[in-house]
């Protein structure tokens, strides 16, 4: 155990010196297993982490799922989405706002990337918003909060790497973040109506009938039809979620190719642009599955399960005290090293806990339930400081916005997104009635 808690003092700071997380995990994960084993064992380790991770079928999903994304951000179905959004909210009040946080969540459905679905949005609706007279903060805040549903509207890279890191159905993984997402997008709504109605300056009224394009309808139902043929294709049995991906992927190339946006030059950023993403992922597990196999030989999930039983304590106090952990970290780590360098050492801890009877009775469900709140809480950390990289991300976008201006609009939308964190947790059937 003192060999672990030195581990992540050693790896806490190697992060605040500015240390690639993937490399300062690979370090402190390698020379703490060999301070426990030996050198010989902790190379090993070290070399079977990256061949294993690199020729992963199951990993495979990955790549596929961020290339979809990036093959229907040429096809323009974002714009798509924005627009028909606008069409039909643009009479409320920070109707704008809220197309944007609809059109997030439909690119979500299509995306799986935070940070894509934000840098995405950011480029389609901040120039209409600014045209139409909305203050910064209210527009980078509907964005940046929008964004963080590309992590649990399914098809999410981060419930697919929750899935194998504790061995759960991604299928039904991503049919539980229905649900839990869509509430995000009447909860991120309700934000907006909140605010406008207390600071009306924030978002002036719009009058002009706006017509909806036919262009925008057949992209819409594109997304909607690529949506439904994933989640419809995995939960039915027809095919597994990396074939799902697959076919996805070919599906969004057809669908880019048909909107006419796709050429040999757009064609290549969005493979390159998926390289690097993909590299950037499998270098964090890689890193990850290093320190995870360090701390578990150390006993830290053994220890921390019979530190808990030892305190004879509800289930849901220990759930509260795990959310409050998850906040903390979000605000200094970045989402997806967060969860893998927790879930390891919690889920056992998850799965051991009396939740009396009902749906939590299944150590399975519990595990699904879990997930989510994890993927809602890591939401939460995607919009705070000082770390927030979906902020940082509109940042880099819009080089003009001042942080503290982006940070202050997404107040309202972190929020709600407190509040609906309590809901799932206390409601668990809201994430498992469709299992």
């Amino acid at each position: 155990m003192i060999e672990a808690l030195v581990g992540f003092i050693a790896l806490f700071g190697l992060v605040l010196l500015r240390v690639p997380i993937a490399v300062a995990m690979v370090i402190i994960g390698t020379m703490g297993f060999a301070a426990l084993r030996n050198w010989n064992a902790a190379l090993n380790l070290l070399g079977n982490a990256a061949f294993d991770t690199g020729l992963s079928y199951t990993l495979s999903v990955i790549p596929l799922f961020i290339l979809m994304g990036n093959l229907l951000t040429i096809s323009g179905v974002s714009q798509s989405l924005f627009s028909t959004a606008h069409s039909l909210l643009h009479r409320m009040r920070g109707g704008l706002a809220m197309a944007s946080i609809v059109a997030c969540g439909g690119f979500s459905a299509v995306c799986g990337s935070s940070l894509a679905t934000a840098a995405t949005m950011s480029k389609v609706a901040m120039p209409s918003m600014r045209k139409a007279g909305y203050a910064d903060s209210l527009a980078t805040g509907s964005i940046a909060a929008g964004g963080t549903l590309g992590i649990l509207i399914p098809p999410s890279v981060i419930l697919i790497i929750y899935g194998l890191l504790t061995e759960s159905d991604i299928g039904k993984l991503f049919i539980a973040g229905i649900i839990p997402g869509l509430l995000g997008v009447v909860f991120y709504l309700a934000a907006v109506y909140v605010t406008v109605l207390f600071k009306p300056a924030l978002a002036p009224s719009e009058h002009d009938d706006i017509a909806l394009e036919r262009n925008d309808v057949w992209g819409v139902l594109a997304v909607l039809g690529l949506f439904a043929v994933i989640m419809v294709g995995i939960y039915g049995g027809f095919f597994t979620p990396t074939e799902a991906a697959a076919i996805g992927a070919a599906t969004a190339l057809i669908i880019a190719f048909l909107s006419g946006g796709l050429t040999f030059e757009k064609l290549f950023t969005a493979g390159l642009n998926c390289a690097r993403t993909t590299a950037m992922i499998f270098a964090i597990i890689i890193g990850a599955e290093v320190f995870s196999n360090f701390i578990s030989y150390a006993g830290v999930p053994d220890a921390l399960l019979t530190f808990v039983q030892s305190l004879d304590v509800n289930a849901y106090v220990v759930m509260l005290v795990l959310v409050l952990i998850y906040i903390v970290l979000g605000a200094v780590l970045e989402s997806l090293s967060m969860i893998l360098l927790t879930v390891p050492v919690f889920f056992p801890l998850v799965t051991s806990l009396d939740f009396g009877t009902g749906l939590l009775s299944d150590p399975e469900l519990v595990l699904i339930w879990f997930g989510i709140v994890v993927v809602v809480v890591t939401e939460i950390s995607l919009i705070s400081p000082p770390i927030g990289l979906n902020v940082f991300v509109l940042r880099s976008v819009l080089t003009d916005v001042p942080l503290r201006t982006i940070f202050a609009g997404v107040l309202p939308f972190w929020a709600a997104d407190i509040l609906r964190l309590a809901l799932l947790i206390a409601v668990p059937a809201l994430s498992l009635m469709l299992i």
